[in-house]
């Protein structure tokens, strides 16, 4: 299964429309927003696909927030989802919460993938390979990635800004 990757909308639908375009394009099977979404117009750009979420410091009112998302079908896994995929443990979290990044770290998942920075990142921290897809707002380029677990591969996809 691919992952699309999305994160730090920050309120931004029509960006959030076109990452999830593009990501589909590019073989995503499952989104996962991770977090910093801004409002329920985010949300329903991800509605009609499967995907999941967790929320970031910057969304606020939570409790209407995930309601709201759960009414679309839309999974809130906050603040850190797990999900297996062919057995490769695949953890997400948004970022700001350190605790929550050293605890997927210290359960040695293969992939933990977070949000925050606004910045593309792919790293190795021991066993775990550590991925942030960038952003999709506040940021020098609009990105947002598609990871294959089986493969071990990740597809950075930068977005036209208008």
């Amino acid at each position: 299964m691919r992952i699309g990757l999305l994160a730090d909308s920050h309120g931004r639908a029509d960006t959030t429309r076109r990452a999830v375009a593009a990501l589909r394009n590019n073989g995503a099977e499952l989104l996962v927003h991770l977090g910093d979404i801004g409002g329920e117009r985010v949300i329903d750009e991800l509605t009609g696909y499967p995907a999941r979420l967790v929320f970031g410091n910057c969304d606020d009112d939570l409790p209407a927030l995930t309601r709201y998302a759960s009414f679309l079908g839309i999974l809130v896994d906050h603040p850190l989802g797990m999900i297996e995929v062919d057995g490769r443990r695949v953890a997400f979290t948004h970022g700001h919460l350190h605790a929550l990044v050293n605890q997927a770290l210290a359960q040695g998942v293969d992939y933990l993938l977070h949000g925050h920075s606004h910045e593309v990142r792919d790293q190795r921290i021991g066993p775990t390979r550590v991925i942030n897809p960038g952003a999709l707002c506040r940021a020098p380029r609009y990105t947002a990635a598609v990871l294959d677990p089986v493969a071990d591969v990740l597809q950075i996809i930068e977005l036209p800004r208008t």
